[in-house]
């Protein structure tokens, strides 16, 4: 039987599964350095989620395999390929420069066994990048890959801290992006501000999705805004919602105002 061991990537959030049979991968902890095969080449990763036992593979899982635990002497490689990336990002920037391309660089990634750099930048359209290839190629004598990329994974890439205070979740733990709308800060009555609802990317932060499904379950049991009730005989109006504490807010025709736990009312009966 097959296990599941879920790897991040040093450098980037980028998780990948790799699969092993099951006495192989019995070495294996989370928390464990080690590095992984993929199609690209070699990367260093950190084993991060408990081993799982599975009865068959995903089919829309990328091919990638562990070959080893880190050793020291893979960890100083590591380091190594960072002092790398960053004269390779100093010498690219330099190239953008001379061959006047409309074009920001974001981030280098070396593969951990220095097959290949990978130049993640943005731009408003489409580059044509070839000379600068050419020439980082020259240079660096290395294969090169560029990659454009949006604000999203541009602020993945680079890192920070969001509003709350803690490091971006992109940057830290998210896989995948997941589709963020207007309509998921409503159903949490959150403020409408741009700069209150927005990410360092400036898109809408992902955030807003973690406790989106609880928000739209626990009013399904509420009585809607504008709804008559009835409170202790008496007949008011739902104004606004407290939805965790799944209470109401009722404005009666004399213009007192009552907090209610919503089970404690009664909708009134339309006509």
């Amino acid at each position: 039987m097959d296990i599941l061991i879920t790897v991040k990537c040093a450098g980037i959030c980028r998780f990948h599964h790799c699969f092993m049979p099951e006495e192989e991968g019995a070495e294996f902890q989370k928390g464990d350095d080690c590095i992984i095969q993929i199609e690209k080449g070699q990367l260093l990763g950190k084993v991060t989620k408990n081993i799982e036992v599975i009865k068959k593979h995903p089919v829309d899982t990328e091919e990638c395999r562990i070959i080893r635990k880190a050793t020291i002497d893979d960890l100083e490689q590591y380091q190594k390929n960072k002092e790398l990336e960053q004269t390779a990002y100093q010498i690219c920037e330099t190239k953008i420069e001379e061959h006047v391309l409309p074009m920001k660089l974001v981030k280098v990634e070396y593969l951990f066994d220095q097959s290949r750099a990978t130049f993640y930048f943005t731009a408003d359209g489409r580059v044509d990048f070839r000379n600068l290839v050419r020439d980082l190629a020259y240079e660096l004598r290395i294969r090169i890959e560029m990659k454009q990329i949006g604000v999203r994974d541009e602020a993945r890439l680079i890192g920070g801290l969001g509003l709350c205070g803690r490091m971006l979740c992109c940057a830290s733990f998210l896989g995948d992006f997941a589709p963020i709308s207007i309509r998921m800060a409503k159903i949490q009555n959150l403020p409408l501000d741009p700069a209150k609802i927005s990410g360092l990317c400036g898109r809408l932060m992902c955030c807003l999705e973690y406790e989106c499904s609880t928000y739209e379950k626990i009013r399904k049991g509420l009585p809607r805004i504008g709804e008559r009730v009835i409170l202790n005989g008496e007949e008011g109006k739902v104004r606004a919602h407290e939805v965790l504490n799944e209470t109401v807010v009722v404005e009666f025709p004399d213009g007192r105002v009552l907090k209610q736990k919503a089970k404690d009312l009664k909708i009134k009966q339309r006509k």
